[in-house]
């Protein structure tokens, strides 16, 4: 994932990179699709040249504000398991939950603009595969999931994020317990082959 410090900015940089991707992931929510550049800059603070200086254009924008969520408020700290693979899905699955609700705009804009393609995924699609192995092992879910399986999982919690309300609604906890009871061990055993590995955004 590309945030400030992959970038290698220098520190003044790198903190303005982090204001205006911010600010921009809000005026994103709060303007809506059609914000300008020079909105988000007034709303970061700086110069508009700055923000055309490191966005050419909102695509690009919209890029970095995706894998700024991602980095800071999803993906699991370094990759790191625990030793109970159960709690590391449901963390995993409550944070993208968390993360990902009240920003409507910022998906459907990393949908229409095709913000993000498979390499920003790359680790979560290896750590998905890492933790299906894991699970399957301890005998905690159906023992023909695998990884694309936990990918269409993310999917299904993004629709989750339409529902309206708090992230921990009741409404909200209710689907998140159907759905993983739907990966729980069972004798019926999936139909078809998974997806090919597919995309959160």
């Amino acid at each position: 994932m590309a945030d400030a410090r992959a970038l290698g900015l220098r520190a003044d940089a790198a903190r303005n990179y982090e204001r205006i991707v911010v600010a921009a992931g809000q005026a994103f929510e709060e303007v809506g699709p059609a914000v300008t550049l020079e909105q988000v800059a007034r709303q970061a603070g700086v110069g508009v040249a700055t923000v055309y200086r490191r966005f050419r254009n909102r695509d690009q924008l919209v890029r970095a504000v995706v894998e700024h969520v991602i980095t800071t408020e999803i993906q699991p700290v370094d990759i790191v398991a625990s030793d109970d693979p159960w709690q590391d899905l449901t963390d995993f699955l409550n944070r993208s939950l968390d993360a990902l609700t009240g920003r409507r705009v910022m998906i459907a804009l990393a949908r229409e603009t095709d913000a993000i393609g498979p390499e920003a995924f790359a680790p979560f699609l290896r750590w998905m595969d890492e933790l299906a192995g894991r699970l399957v092992d301890a005998g905690l879910v159906r023992p023909e999931l695998v990884g694309q399986d936990l990918g269409a999982v993310i999917i299904m919690v993004l629709a989750m994020t339409q529902v309206r309300g708090e992230s921990d609604s009741p409404a909200r906890r209710r689907y998140l317990a159907l759905l993983l009871d739907g990966l729980r061990p069972t004798s019926n055993v999936l139909p078809g082959v998974p997806l090919e590995p597919i995309m959160p955004c």
